[in-house]
């Protein structure tokens, strides 16, 4: 993939690695779209970065979400490259709490609906362009979950499964199918939570690595090396996510 002149959208892009991503491909000479849910980050974003495009939108609300697409279609015809990471994790125990249908609904709704409705209504846009991309920020976690975040777990799970079915389905295509499979990275998401983090500009940093190279699985940091646990010693992993 190229790394310049490309239009790029970042969901969850004003914070975090969304954040990192996002000033990635501007540093690159990119035109990017930024998609959040708090103003004011949006606003910070735009004062630092005037030429970036933001849209504030909650895309577990289905009207947003319908009008957001409209917008892109009208104002954005080039966009050639989504980059699906925004997602939210909520730690809870079934057992010691009852089960919130809400909060359940938000992670399901925001980490894995949200991001498949995303691609399905936009892929018809991309595949005009020469060349375009699909990216999702998964988890480590989806492939060896924690206790603590069943829910989480179980959605980046299906989006790891997802992103992994639709390579397939656009195989012949010019879309390229990316999946970036992160550690614990240091995001206000993980505040208080997680040992040995990473920052979000060295998983910026690695990803292109890989995105300009077509390497389309891209795990990070420690996830490479947990990504072989798993395979080989699967019950050495679920020892060590476990309880983390």
């Amino acid at each position: 993939m190229k790394l310049s002149g490309q239009t790029v959208l970042v969901t969850g892009g004003a914070s975090g690695i969304g954040l990192a991503l996002a000033e990635r491909f501007i540093q690159n000479d990119n035109k990017v779209i930024v998609i959040g849910r708090n103003p004011f980050k949006l606003d910070q974003l735009k004062d630092k970065y005037p030429g970036v495009t933001t849209y504030c939108c909650d895309l577990a609300v289905r009207d947003q979400l319908d009008t957001l697409v409209q917008q892109l279609r009208d104002y954005h015809p080039e966009l050639n490259v989504i980059i699906n990471n925004a997602g939210i994790q909520h730690n809870y125990s079934f057992v010691e709490e009852p089960a919130s249908t809400d909060r359940v609904a938000e992670e399901i709704t925001v980490n894995l609906t949200s991001p498949i409705e995303l691609i399905g209504r936009l892929i018809p846009d991309l595949l005009p362009h020469q060349e375009a991309a699909i990216v999702n920020v998964s988890s480590g976690l989806g492939f060896v979950p924690k206790k603590s975040a069943p829910v989480y777990c179980a959605t980046k799970a299906g989006l790891h499964i997802f992103t992994k079915a639709l390579r397939y389905q656009l195989e012949n295509t010019n879309i390229k199918v990316f999946e970036i499979i992160p550690p614990v990275v240091d995001t206000e998401m993980t505040k208080g939570r997680g040992r040995n983090k990473i920052s979000p500009d060295q998983l910026a940093a690695q990803f292109l690595a890989y995105y300009r190279k077509n390497r389309t699985e891209v795990p990070i940091g420690k996830v490479k090396l947990l990504v072989h646990i798993q395979r080989w010693f699967p019950a050495l992993a679920d020892k060590i996510l476990k309880n983390s």
